[in-house]
């Protein structure tokens, strides 16, 4: 059976290259399709080396750092990939892969991470963010958005079977394209992080360094509490704005590499997550250490935490994206931080294992097929 990966890009290795990578471990000679490539030689590893079939986005104008600015032209270059020799296509999509063009004698299974956020829930978030709400250019965004509304359901005709990355995305399937998704988790490297039981005096939160993500939100928060250190690990476009935020008692490292990543998530007493993901993996890699979550009460993070109302509890919600609400929750996990076990954060982290996911995934592929 000849069988066909699609992904949307292939820039970084994040969550999505690593439901990617656990994908070619159930089929090795697989071969992989993508809008664009731009990994380093030394960072293809996780694809086997594989040589990738990209669209003609790969070789326009700029496209390795402003592959995003082509959005408009996503939805024809993914159509323009051609898959047609293959039995089974295996979509991993969270912008435009599930539009790849399948016939009625292929199976088409597409996992999704998220229908187009921006397009969809979270547009009028990312127009405001953007600066996008009026002018020509918030004109021009917002057609262009309701354009990638009417293909994105469209093309969901064109998938066989669905599989949502969490039960939040399996909601957001059923709203946007009115389809029944199964569930199965991604794949977290648990077994890369060691479980520590003595913490340190400090808290830790890292991600990219974008809007969505409420990294400022989280230092503001600790900047009016100067008894509680914050060591914040990551980069990106708001580095500047959150540094502005940042006092004496907020450490900002940064980009980290992997190592330094792993000994500050063992060392803190705490992680603090303020994202509505759809899934989150670095919650799930904090309890792997051990270490308690204090999280944003919304999206995948309800799945993969376990709230004081909950049994061995791995972690405290709060109900707002607001600087005050992540205070309150920062002083009432300091008040009840005597319940989290780290043994509990570990076992509750060891749901999400790479061979959990291979796993379901192969037995679902397998059910379909036959």
């Amino acid at each position: 059976m000849k069988v066909a990966i699609v992904c949307d890009w292939l820039v970084t290795y994040a969550g999505a290259e690593k439901v990617l990578e656990q994908i070619l471990n159930i089929f090795p000679e697989a071969d992989i399709f993508a809008l664009v490539d731009f990994l380093d030689e030394d960072n293809r590893s996780f694809i086997k080396n594989k040589k990738v079939v990209t669209s003609f986005i790969q070789k326009l104008p700029k496209a390795k750092i402003k592959y995003r600015n082509y959005l408009p032209l996503m939805p024809l270059a993914i159509e323009q990939l051609d898959v047609t020799t293959y039995d089974l296509v295996i979509s991993s999509s969270h912008c435009v892969a599930k539009g790849v063009i399948t016939g009625p004698n292929q199976i088409h299974i597409s996992y999704v991470h998220s229908p187009i956020r921006y397009a969809w829930d979270l547009q009028h978030q990312y127009l405001k963010e953007s600066g996008l709400i009026k002018g020509v250019k918030g004109k021009i965004a917002k057609a262009i958005l309701h354009y990638m509304r009417m293909w994105d359901v469209r093309t969901a005709n064109g998938v066989d079977f669905f599989i949502a990355n969490s039960e939040f995305i399996a909601k957001r399937i059923k709203k946007c394209y009115r389809r029944e998704a199964a569930v199965i988790y991604p794949p977290v490297d648990v077994e890369a992080f060691k479980m520590r039981e003595e913490k340190e005096d400090f808290y830790l939160t890292a991600s990219r360094m974008v809007p969505y993500k409420k990294m400022d939100l989280i230092v503001e928060a600790f900047s009016r509490m100067p008894d509680k250190k914050l060591v914040v690990i990551g980069d990106g476009p708001d580095f500047g704005k959150i540094k502005s935020k940042a006092t004496n008692n907020i450490t900002l490292l940064g980009y980290q590499p992997f190592g330094v990543l792993k000994d500050y998530m063992q060392k803190a007493k705490a992680f603090v997550f303020a994202a509505e993901e759809d899934f989150g993996i670095t919650p799930v890699e904090a309890q792997a250490c051990g270490t308690p979550v204090i999280a944003f009460g919304k999206g995948g993070a309800l799945e993969t935490v376990k709230g004081l109302d909950e049994e061995n509890p791995t972690g405290i919600f709060f109900e707002e994206q607001t600087a005050e609400s992540i205070q309150k929750a920062v002083n009432k996990f300091e008040m009840e931080k005597m319940i989290f076990k780290g043994t509990n954060c570990r076992k509750n982290a060891e749901k999400f294992r790479n061979e959990r996911f291979i796993k379901e995934l192969k037995n679902y592929i397998l059910e379909k097929i036959e």
